[in-house]
């Protein structure tokens, strides 16, 4: 029997999300969420999509109760799928992919997780304080859980590692850039990545022939110009901060502005932080953070809403004309994530007026509701417009897949 399911896990500072996947048909075995590690309100929901002798999971199951840490949670997990016949101590088990969100400049592929790679994984937490912490101690507890079984790190900075040097520098002197390991690296790249393939695909052509914007827009918000599946650049940087404006986080700032709320606000530097990331973008601008509920509002007149989605689609528009000039042949921009997926509205509003970019609508299909991917430009548009549900899942266990199988 070859082995051929993928464990995915994404570990977070306190959850634990997973999906077990079969990679001979890229199929759906199980998903799951362990929410509130570490408090008495924990729980585990776990869906068996499929059951041991391949008829329905038979629904969803729920654990409510105190998981004390990510050791427990991934012990819980492992007990739900040993029930439906999809435990870690299958031979059918090929590997477990992991999503770590910072790969530096040391990690630009997936990789083979040893003591080694682990250790500088580590050594990477100052560049990403809130989340390679958890990915570490994931990554720990599954290789104490399976200790033959190979361990694999798909890294989110990942696919922008293509960025030209002279894009991923900021303009500051390079030996302070240097010794602080400041650069671009972007976010989201599993997203990207896989969105920027099955945009090609939709279109009937080969990935390397097709040039494509591509728009992740949720919570967190970012976008890439991707040239024959190559990443030219993006609009995340050192941090996740940089770039769109987003739920709560600013996006593009001057820089000053932060002397300027240290010295005359007397703020600290926390204090900032939190300011930019957690109480800016659309929350900062209007005191929401859902779209559905931002857009509710400005069509009801509401000006702080109103305020907030303008600023919104306007960031979209400069860095959709601003791809369009970084890559010069425009062959798709694509929508995904949360609001890029579902909200015809914001995709609507993001492409008014951008006609002389070969920018149009099907406003019919554009509305039209789908989980497929689809085309919803106008016949006649030169550049197509592509929704396309993202699955960073399967994107992860394909990469790890393909590593543990060559």
């Amino acid at each position: 029997m070859t082995a051929s399911r993928v464990l995915v896990l994404n570990s977070g500072s306190s959850s634990v999300k997973y999906q077990l996947l079969d990679m001979a048909d890229s199929s759906r075995l199980a998903v799951g969420l362990v929410e509130r590690i570490g408090e008495d309100t924990s729980v585990l929901t776990h869906e068996p999509l499929v059951g041991a002798a391949g008829d329905d999971g038979g629904g969803k199951r729920e654990r409510v109760g105190r998981i004390a840490d990510h050791g427990e949670a991934l012990r819980a997990v492992a007990e739900e799928l040993a029930a439906d016949g999809l435990g870690l101590d299958s031979p059918e088990l090929a590997a477990v992919g992991h999503r770590v969100v910072h790969g530096g400049t040391k990690f630009t592929h997936p990789t083979l997780i040893d003591d080694a790679v682990l250790a500088e994984i580590r050594a990477l937490i100052p560049l990403a304080p809130l989340h390679n912490p958890a990915n570490v101690t994931g990554i720990e507890v599954a290789r104490e859980l399976r200790a033959d079984l190979p361990q694999v790190a798909v890294f989110d900075t990942a696919f922008h590692s293509t960025m030209p040097e002279h894009v991923a520098r900021y303009a500051i002197d390079t030996a302070t850039a240097d010794k602080y390991s400041i650069r671009r690296y972007g976010f989201h790249g599993t997203s990207h990545a896989y969105v920027a393939r099955a945009t090609a695909a939709l279109l009937g052509k080969p990935e390397e022939d097709v040039n494509v914007i591509v728009l992740h827009l949720g919570n967190g918000a970012s976008a890439s110009a991707v040239r024959g599946g190559v990443c030219m650049e993006t609009s995340m940087g050192l941090t996740p901060l940089e770039g769109l404006v987003m739920g709560t986080r600013s996006g593009d700032v001057d820089p000053a502005v932060v002397f300027h709320l240290a010295r005359v606000g007397g703020m600290s530097v926390d204090e900032i932080d939190s300011l930019l990331n957690k109480k800016s973008g659309l929350l900062g601008l209007c005191g929401d953070n859902d779209m559905r509920e931002v857009q509710r509002r400005a069509q009801e007149g509401d000006a702080p809403a109103r305020l907030a989605l303008a600023s919104y689609i306007h960031r979209l528009k400069k860095y959709i004309g601003a791809y369009s000039a970084v890559l010069g042949r425009v062959d798709a921009v694509a929508f995904t994530a949360g609001v890029g997926e579902n909200s015809s509205s914001v995709r609507e509003m993001a492409l008014a007026g951008l006609e002389e970019l070969g920018l149009a609508l099907d406003l019919e299909a554009n509305a039209a509701r789908s989980r497929e991917p689809r085309l919803v430009s106008a016949p006649y548009a030169r550049v197509a417009v592509a929704v396309v549900p993202t699955d960073e899942e399967l994107e992860i266990a394909s990469q790890t897949y393909a590593l543990v199988t060559r």
